[in-house]
């Protein structure tokens, strides 16, 4: 791999920045400043530093966000602000997007990668991937509402499939479902004649959320997804 190219997708810059930062000096191969932009490196044994710290090339990234609310899960918006402007200065940015959507009032577990094909296998509704919500519900949730929400519910054109509802007290549940429709906690809590006061994602597939802060990113391997 050309070093200039290298460098952006170490996330550096631009071709044209990594190409002054290599003419100014500032990036060294084995120790050695003396390179140029065009010189061939090899990405996995080569030894490439930036103000003295070594650039790790990774061709996929992985890394999960507690989201905050009041962003709207998009790459960009020109009216709300998005979930990439709670990314830390350390993520590495290139080609990054959201798996999937949290709502803007949603808080909780959201995976960004560049990893296409993973992202859309996924989304995919015939993988059936489990994503665990928290949520708090204006009304008490009785017996038979559970049993609807476990049976599935119609929320407009589409019967949800078989979810999983574990109550933790009368207006709190853990709720359990394999797709990602728009709105689709909220509408299901609608179904029953009820309401979603505060909604968070716990889990997605093999991904929870554990002690994350909220607003903090931490990096995740392959492994730790599927």
């Amino acid at each position: 791999m050309r070093l200039d190219k290298f460098l952006v997708e170490c996330g550096i810059g631009s071709r044209k920045e990594a190409k002054k930062l290599i003419s100014n000096n500032e990036i060294s191969v084995n120790g050695l400043n003396n390179v140029l932009a065009k010189d061939n490196i090899n990405e996995n044994f080569d030894i490439i530093e930036y103000n003295g710290k070594r650039l790790q090339y990774k061709e996929f990234r992985y890394y999960v966000m507690n989201k905050k609310a009041g962003y709207i899960t998009a790459t960009e918006d020109f009216r709300e602000k998005t979930v990439m402007s709670l990314l830390p200065e350390w993520v590495i940015r290139k080609d990054l997007a959201p798996v999937g959507r949290l709502d803007k009032d949603t808080e909780g577990l959201l995976l960004f990668t560049n990893d296409g094909k993973l992202n859309h296998k996924l989304l995919s509704p015939k993988n059936h991937i489990d994503k665990v919500y928290y949520v708090e519900i204006a009304n008490n949730i009785l017996d038979k509402d559970v049993l609807k929400l476990e049976q599935g519910v119609d929320i407009g054109n589409y019967i949800t499939q078989p979810a999983k509802v574990e109550k933790i007290s009368e207006n709190k549940i853990y709720l359990t479902i394999k797709e990602g429709k728009f709105h689709q906690v909220k509408k299901m809590l609608e179904a029953i004649n009820n309401k979603v006061c505060y909604l968070k994602r716990v889990s997605f597939g093999k991904l929870k959320l554990d002690d994350l802060a909220l607003g903090e990113v931490k990096e995740v391997n392959l492994e730790d997804i599927i």
